[in-house]
C-alpha cells in the first residue's frame, strides 16, 4: 500500500478497528480526480477498471502465497494491500463499504451452506 493511503487522515492510525476501511474509502474517493503524477490512487482510477481488477488479483495471489508460507507479517502487509485495491475497485464501480456491510449483516446467523443454496443458480 502506498504511503499516501497510510496517511489517509488525522487519527486514522490511532483507531484500530474496522472503521479504518470506511475512512480509507473516503480517502480513495477524495483522490479520484487528483493528479496521477502524485497519487497512486488517482493513477489507478485513470488506468481503468481492468487494471484495478488486475492489481486486486495480483494482491490476492500474494496474500494467498504468504498465508500458505505462514509468514504472519508478510500476510498482514499483503492483506492491507489487498483491501486497499478492493476499496479502489468498489469506488470505481460505485460500491460503498456500507453496501457490503449491509450484505454481510443480512447474512448474519445464516450458515454459508444455507446462504449459497438460497441464491439463484446464475450467481454461482
Amino acid at each position: 500500500m502506498s504511503a499516501e493511503a497510510h496517511q489517509g487522515g488525522a487519527g486514522m492510525a490511532n483507531e484500530l478497528d474496522a472503521t479504518v476501511l470506511d475512512r480509507l474509502y473516503e480517502v480513495i474517493e477524495s483522490r479520484r480526480d487528483a493528479d496521477p503524477k502524485t497519487s497512486n490512487t488517482a493513477r489507478m482510477f485513470q488506468r481503468g477498471t481492468e487494471k484495478i481488477a488486475q492489481k486486486l488479483g495480483e494482491e490476492a495471489i500474494e496474500a494467498v502465497i504468504e498465508g500458505v508460507r505462514g509468514k504472519r507479517k508478510k500476510l498482514i502487509a499483503e492483506s492491507a494491500d489487498l483491501l486497499y485495491f478492493l476499496l479502489i475497485l468498489w469506488a470505481d464501480r460505485g460500491v460503498a463499504p456500507s453496501d457490503v456491510w449491509a450484505e454481510l449483516q443480512g447474512r448474519a446467523g445464516i450458515s454459508g451452506v444455507a446462504e449459497k443454496s438460497a441464491r439463484p443458480p446464475e450467481e454461482f
